[in-house]
């Protein structure tokens, strides 16, 4: 598992609820803008993540053994744009074998699921799940 998702992992996990949430904020500031390359494929709504109510658009590449991760999510979900913001900050430049190892139970391992409704919980993990099986398909 990459080195600042464990990093993660023990801050947030250790965090108490007001914590985690200011930490996404603070996150969601830092999502990396979307390639303008990849503007048109947004608009048509090509990469839509659909087990999310949040519109969250996804492309998860692997080139040469490297993970490379773009995302889009609107600023006024700054939970959601906050927890994508974490993933593309943590696995972008990963491995297959780190991406592979993360936990299923992401959220719980971060304190987010007390943090966060049921339906975001399922959104946000239905994330992780399509992040690692692309990557799986990717690497194989």
């Amino acid at each position: 598992m990459p080195a600042l998702l464990d990093k993660y992992i023990a801050r947030l996990g250790a965090a108490d609820r007001s914590t985690r949430l200011e930490t996404l904020l603070d996150l969601s500031r830092k999502l990396p803008a979307l390639p303008p390359a990849l503007e048109d494929a947004k608009a048509r709504g090509d990469h839509l993540v659909p087990e999310c109510q949040t519109p969250v658009h996804l492309w998860v590449e692997v080139t040469g053994g490297i993970v490379h991760l773009h995302a889009d999510v609107p600023r006024e979900s700054p939970t959601v744009r906050g927890f994508v913001s974490l993933l593309v900050q943590s696995l972008d430049g990963a491995t297959p074998a780190d991406v592979a190892a993360i936990p299923d139970d992401l959220l719980h391992a971060l304190g987010l699921d007390d943090a966060l409704g049921m339906m975001r919980t399922q959104g946000l993990t239905a994330i992780v799940r399509r992040i690692k099986r692309a990557v799986a398909d990717a690497a194989a």
